[in-house]
């Protein structure tokens, strides 16, 4: 066996190889061995042959391996994962019916294996992509280069060698003479980035049009190549290339590239690691054939491309069904005339075996659906045996190969195409019915596995678009129906798959796509009929109602209100999970169901009146609205036309806890009537939609207000219809009144708008139609609005300057404001809503008492007194509303069985207990300490009273005490620990009680909050604002300083937002103070104070802010003069002028900020912060010449490092404004700055390290200063000396850490005349020009010069030691070479060596350390020198 021909196992990098054999160099050096027939290769004759190698490297070669010899992919290119359609594609859309075609991602996995093969010399990347290294030889004068290898493309080629292929390569020299952008585009086509791939493209076929020559040519052979990429994300770009280019170039011959593909990835004889690829090259060859849109002109290439197809059908495991998913897509566009004649013959045999696996059947759908002519039933019949697809034979064969396609898809959760292709031929058929029945619910239901299970949901909510009427109500009444139920309640169980999204979606697509309002009815209501137990599976606020056209909607709430008059169970899909089925059901089950129907009946139209997107008139919203109250408090007698709800009785009657839910879910529909917008199309809509105008009709009245007059009908009609809770005498007497005050405020509301007016209005109504739920509370309630009512007329009408009135009586505003704070104590958002509206409208008219009504709810002393009333209405009130909702949550979560839910519930409220007792554990033990003693004693008298214990002093007696005595010695301690036990469970409902009882009163206190908000945003002029400034704090301090829940942040959240954007950032304040200018400045004072005094730095911050609210406010000028239309005089005043303070006594106000500003910067622990400080002389830079003086003299009498950097920072902003230029002018400013330098400097001295961030901080802000210092005196020309500064600066620098403040430094050195040193680089010491040389050469497969073995026995002797440093050394030291050469050598290999020669030691000069090399000495005969 020759040398070239041995096979070894390859070696180590680094080490000798024979020639021939397989070694660790690349294909570069290889190939320069094969073509010189030399086994090495000097570095001299290297250079000459690089031309050549370049044009020869495209070809790989079999007796040579590339580095990364493991991976099992060839060289390939940087290839991208997105679609690339679209480009000069007149479908737009190639390569993405090509990523349709792959189908799922898993079938290309595993394929990601990086086909960069790093290059031998240096581990360049010869063929990797674009990220890697290149070779690039300029080749001719046009000076264009090429990288190395075949651009990463193609697979390994056969072993070549010779004259022959040395001439080939010579061949193909001028092809490769490319410009660069020409080779770039090969790269760009196979990069991830869909834009960069669609550049690529683009840009080839516009090189390839204006190109002539070998280019095209060229370009074809490297996108064939790259079909077979090993990376799989580049075949779809390959293959869309190839496709555009067969496109635009028709004079290319189709049979030629399908020749060339064939070739190339030839599947018999590829290795077997790389069939994989070929298949897949064969596979995008194909599809590039197709998508070109000539295949279809080429009926001989089309045979033979199906044919290919077919033929690669063998390698399900690389391909899956891929061949089958392409004939498909090309079945679906080729003509009826070709299939018959070409395709015809050849698909025979594929569609004959149909039923064998599904992608077969999938073709033989497509082709019936195709080409019905062809197929035609006695065609059909000599292929499968039956004329039609699903006979009976053929259905069991169906129901298998639909199991099989719906486990495919699993992971995708898409419906396979082959059960659509399915349906449509059942429809075309006429089989149906045969289809539904016995294939999906007597086959596939029959499973009951998850995958068919899905399959049938999935056949039930695509199919709609196709079916008829009859086939609709097939469907929607079947068995899938109730097992899909089945699916939507089981699966709101967790960690559970829910399909109920997906069909929702289908169903919504359904909807609006079809025109057919009898259809759209008949879906909308078989979904609506799917119920468990009475309740229907689907949400009562489903979504895809908003597709249902006008008269539809009108039709679908008829059937609803019918169905809640008259539940008719019996043409629902009723049904029980099998949990439910187990558990007891309850006695009435049929009185059970109709409940449930009616609950959700209820919140189905309400949903429908609050979705926006749902398109209705007024009509309809009124009539959904009456129907709702009508069935909550009235029943009906007899028939009237006047009153439709009165056409058809109840065939059930309702229960009360129906009704009160009922009743609530009115008020809940009235909550949403008072903020909806206008219904209609007309013009006058649209003006009031444009003055946002909510909660009136079209004809500008109150929906409440036509609710109340249907009320009012209803109530006169007591032969036809009956309250359910009747009014008393005195409840229809304030009924009457309150509709004639009502009539009356609306008949001035249309004279003159008047906001009390409508204020009252909506008052009346609301406490008004309230009468049929609580009737007592509002009769109260409506008296106390007709005397406020009387009382703002009269004080209208007569207009007298003074009104006197009875001091015991208050002001009608006061007496609203408690009715409004009534109503904010119930769990009610109607009630809410109303309030924030009506003391919208009020809130001109709120004197000091009411406001201080509003104020005290958040007292801290006060939750007492308040407690008692705010907890009864929170107790009594909501009582039947809580029930309903518990009903209401029970009857939605439909999703779980009601034994788990009872178990649940009986979970939650154990787990309440065990919270409870963890809660009060602390206390409780302190309790149960004195209560032990007491229940100790009280045991002891009852074991002693049976003489059972002995008496102290008394010996204990051994007699045995008989039965009756146990017996009752069992009874008297069982009733002392059921004592016990009783107290104790007292003790803890009281706690409980305490607990819920101060969570509603801090609910309460957000409520009330609103109204401060309300008040704050509509009357920030109003003096009274000055009086929420302390409680607002107040509320602040007090919620930090508690213990923190949920509620608690939410509280301090909304109250901090308020008081920070409402008050103190408000554009609007109070101008008129002459009153009130002394009780403002105390309470500024007592802010400062109190802002001082703060244990929390937050807190602090907003007591200041409130402070500099009030400096604002005294000073009479806003933030902005521009917006207040100001003369530029009157700015510059504002700007520049001390003398003009508006009602501000600026001395005062100057010695308070000066105490606070020495509080800080004495006192080492203070609450207040050099920010709020910077702010004061931001916003009001008069205060900055007031306090500069302080703040210099603080630079250096600081108590910390803190406060001396603070005061550095505020003499900064001071010295930046405008307003201490002006002051001090002339030598006043140089005496100024020379004042503030002196104490920098004395304020470095004492810097003594800068390790701690505080001493950093410190110094920064010292540098800070003293740059703006000198570049003041710099620019200003300042006769002003800074040279004392210079010393002080430089003693910086011998500070430990400096490095940390080094930049800032320098900056400021730099404007006394100091640039900052250069750092002296340190140059690596180069190695000499012959070992740079040598490293430069290295080449894979040769040994190192630091590995070749030295006659180190031999003394060396000086001039030797520099000759060797070139060759042993790249560094250019000899001593260290052993070093390196151990670095070199793995640890395992220096165990080795040292076992193998243990004794060996250097003997070499005494000077020099060098040790012996890692390796034994060879003989000479056995190395080859270069």
């Amino acid at each position: 066996m020759s040398r070239c021909s041995r096979q070894t196992r390859p070696r180590r990098h680094g080490n000798r190889a024979a020639p021939g054999r397989r070694c660790g160099a690349g294909p570069l050096i290889c190939t320069v061995r094969v073509l010189t027939g030399h086994p090495r290769i000097s570095s001299r004759n290297f250079n000459r042959l690089v031309r050549l190698l370049l044009c020869t490297c495209c070809f790989k070669w079999n007796n040579c391996q590339g580095l990364d010899s493991g991976k099992k992919n060839p060289k390939g290119a940087n290839p991208g994962n997105e679609n690339t359609a679209g480009v000069g594609d007149p479908r737009n859309n190639a390569e993405q019916k090509q990523l349709e075609i792959l189908g799922s991602s898993d079938v290309m996995e595993g394929e990601g294996v990086d086909a960069d093969v790093r290059a031998a010399t240096g581990g360049g990347d010869l063929a990797g992509g674009p990220s890697g290294s290149m070779v690039v030889e300029r080749a001719g004068s046009g000076g264009t280069g090429e990288r190395a290898g075949s651009g990463g493309t193609g697979e390994r080629g056969e072993a070549a060698g010779g004259a022959g292929e040395r001439g080939e390569a010579a061949g193909t020299r001028a092809v490769l003479q490319q410009n660069r952008q020409f080779l770039d585009f090969f790269w760009d086509i196979a990069k991830p980035e869909q834009e960069v791939r669609l550049r690529g493209i683009r840009g080839l076929l516009e090189y390839l049009r204006s190109s002539e020559g070998d280019e095209l040519q060229y370009a074809i052979k490297r996108l064939i190549e790259g079909l077979a990429a090993t990376r799989e994300t580049a075949r779809p770009g390959f293959s869309l290339a190839l496709a555009q280019v067969l496109q635009f170039n028709e004079e290319i011959s189709l049979q030629t590239i399908l020749e060339q593909i064939k070739m190339k990835h030839d599947i018999t004889k590829t290795k077997k690691k790389l069939i994989r690829n070929a298949a897949f090259g064969n596979l995008f060859g194909v599809l590039a054939l197709s998508q070109s849109g000539r295949l279809l002109k080429d009926p001989d290439v089309l045979l033979e491309s199906v044919r290919l197809l077919q033929s690669l059908s063998q390698y399900k495991q690389h391909l899956r069904d891929l061949p089958g998913k392409t004939i498909v897509d090309i079945l679906s566009e080729t003509p009826e005339d070709i299939f018959k004649k070409v395709l015809f013959g050849a698909l025979k045999a594929d569609m004959s075996s149909a039923f064998s696996s599904p992608s077969q059947l999938h073709l033989l759908l497509v082709a019936l659906q195709r080409f019905p002519n062809v197929l035609k039933p006695q065609n059909l019949k000599t292929l499968l045996g039956s004329s039609t697809i699903l006979s009976p034979g053929n259905i069991p064969k169906l129901i298998e190969l639909l199991k099989v396609a719906a486990k495919s898809v699993k992971k995708d959760q898409t419906l396979p195409p082959l059960a659509l292709d399915l349906v449509r031929v059942a429809l075309r058929e006429g089989t149906f019915d045969t289809f539904w029945k016995e294939l999906v619910e007597n086959g596939l239901l029959k499973d009951r596995s998850g995958p068919t299970s899905y399959l049938c949901f999935r056949l039930l909510g695509n199919t709609l678009p196709l079916l008829n009427l009859c086939q609709l109500n097939l469907v929607l009444t079947g068995e899938v129906m109730r097992h899909y139920g089945d699916h939507v309640v089981s699966a709101q169980l967790p960690k559970r798959f829910r399909f109920a999204p997906e069909m929702e979606k289908c169903v919504d697509s359904f909807l609006e796509s079809t025109q057919d309002g009898i259809k759209q009815f008949t879906v909308i209501k078989g979904f609506s009929c799917l119920t468990n137990n009475g309740h229907p599976i689907i949400p009562s606020y489903w979504k895809v109602v908003c597709h249902l056209q006008s008269s539809v909607l009108l039709k679908y709430v008829d059937w609803l209100k019918s169905m809640f008059v008259s539940p008719d169970l019996d043409s629902c899909i009723d049904f029980s999970t099998k949990r439910q089925k187990e558990n007891q059901q309850p006695a009435d089950q049929a009185q059970h169901s109709v409940k449930r129907l009616r609950m959700w009946i209820v919140a189905r139209l309400i949903s429908i009146v609050e979705n926006g997107q749902v398109k209705k008139e007024e009509d309809l919203v009124m009539d959904i609205a009456r129907f709702i109250f009508f069935h909550g408090f009235f029943g009906t007698k007899h028939y009237t036309p006047d009153i439709p709800e009165t056409e058809v009785k109840l065939t059930v009657p309702l229960d009360d806890n129906t009704r009160d839910m009922i009743a609530n879910s009115f008020f809940g529909l009235l909550n949403h009537l008072n903020s909806l917008p206008p219904l209609g199309d007309s013009a006058e809509l649209g003006d009031r939609n444009e003055k946002r105008v909510l909660g009136v009709t079209a004809d500008g009245n109150l929906w409440i207000y036509c609710l109340v007059q249907y009320a009012s009908v209803l109530l006169s009609q007591e032969r036809f219809v009956r309250a359910i809770k009747p009014f008393t005498q005195k409840q229809r007497e304030a009924w009457d009144r309150m509709l004639q005050s009502v009539e009356n405020l609306q008949k001035k509301s249309k004279t003159a708008q008047k906001p009390e007016a409508s204020a009252f209005q909506l008052l009346f109504l609301l406490v008004g139609i309230q009468l049929f739920q609580v009737g007592e509370d509002s009769l109260d309630l409506l008296s106390d609005l007709h005397k406020c009512l009387e009382e703002w007329e009269r004080k209208k009408m007569k207009k007298r300057s003074k009104h006197v009135t009875k001091k015991e009586e208050p002001e009608w505003v006061e007496v609203v404001v408690e009715i409004l704070l009534s109503f904010l104590s119930q769990p009610s958002r109607l009630m809410r809503q109303v309030s924030k509206m009506v003391f919208m409208r009020i809130c001109p008219h709120v004197t000091k008492e009411a406001l201080q009504l509003i104020l005290d709810v958040f007292k801290p002393e006060s939750e007492e007194d308040e407690s008692a009333v705010i907890v009864t209405e929170e107790f009594e009130r909501p009582q039947t509303k809580v029930d309903c909702s518990h009903e209401d949550e029970m009857e939605s979560e439909s999703g779980s069985d009601e034994s788990e839910e009872e178990e649940d519930n009986d979970g939650d409220d154990t787990a309440d207990d065990s919270d409870e007792d963890q809660s009060g554990s602390e206390e409780e033990g302190e309790e149960e300490e004195t209560v032990d003693e007491n229940f100790r004693t009280e045991l002891m008298k009852v074991l002693q009273a049976a003489n059972v214990m002995s008496k102290e002093g008394e010996s204990s007696s051994d007699e045995e005490v008989d039965d009756e005595t146990m017996m009752a010695l069992d009874k008297n301690i069982a009733a002392l620990f059921s004592e016990r036990k009783k107290r104790l469970q007292a003790a803890k409902d009281e706690k409980g009680k305490m607990v819920k009882e101060k969570t509603l009163r801090k609910n309460f206190k957000i409520k009330v909050l609103d109204l401060i908000e309300i008040f704050l945003a509509k009357q920030p002029e109003n003096p009274l604002v000055f009086d929420i400034i302390e409680p607002l704090i107040a509320i602040i301090e007090e919620s930090l300083s508690s213990h923190s829940n949920q509620q608690e942040q939410d509280y301090l959240r909304k109250a901090a937002e308020i008081f920070k954007n409402q008050l103190c950032k408000a554009k609007s304040y109070c101008q008129d103070i002459s009153d009130v200018k002394e009780n403002l400045h105390k309470l500024m004072e007592q802010l400062v104070t109190r802002a001082s005094k703060q244990a929390d730095s937050s807190v602090s911050l907003y007591c200041f802010s409130g402070a500099l609210y009030l400096f604002r406010v005294l000073k009479g000028k806003a933030i902005k003069p521009a917006i207040t239309g100001m003369s530029e005089e009157e700015e510059k005043t504002e700007t520049g002028q001390v003398d003009s303070f508006g009602s501000l006594d600026i001395n005062r106000v100057t010695e308070l900020y000066q105490g606070a500003l020495t509080l800080f910067m004495n006192r080492r622990k203070s609450s207040l912060t050099g920010s709020m400080f910077v702010d004061l002389f931001s916003r009001f830079p008069v205060m900055c010449c007031r306090l500069l003086p302080l703040a210099i003299v603080s630079i250096t009498d600081g108590v910390r490092e803190h406060q001396r950097g603070q005061a550095c920072c505020l003499v900064l902003k001071a010295l930046q404004s405008l307003e201490v230029k002006q002051s001090f002018s002339g030598s006043k400013w140089n005496k100024l700055i020379t004042e503030v330098i002196s104490q920098v400097k004395q304020c470095l001295k004492t810097v003594t390290s800068v390790k701690l961030k505080v001493e950093q901080e410190e110094v920064r802000k010292c540098l800070e200063l003293a740059h703006f210092l000198l570049k003041t005196v710099t620019q200003q020309k300042l006769d002003v000396s800074v040279a004392e500064l210079i010393p002080v600066l430089q003693s910086l620098e011998q500070l430990e850490d400096f490095g940390k403040v080094s930049q800032l430094y320098w900056h400021v050195m730099k404007l006394l005349g100091f640039n900052q040193p250069k750092k002296e680089k340190v140059k690596p010491q180069l190695p000499s020009p012959v070992a740079a040389e040598g490293a430069l050469k290295k080449k894979k497969g040769f040994l190192p010069e630091t590995k070749k073995r030295k006659n180190w026995k031999k003394k060396k002797i000086p001039t030797q030691e520099s000759e060797q440093t070139g060759k042993g050394n790249a560094a250019g030291k000899l001593d260290d070479v052993p070093k390196a050469t151990g670095d070199s050598v793995g640890k395992k290999r220096n165990k080795k060596k040292r076992k193998k020669n243990p004794g060996g030691k250097a003997t070499s000069n005494p000077g020099t350390n060098q040790e012996p090399p890692a390796k034994k000495p060879k003989k000479k005969s056995d190395r080859s020198e270069p």
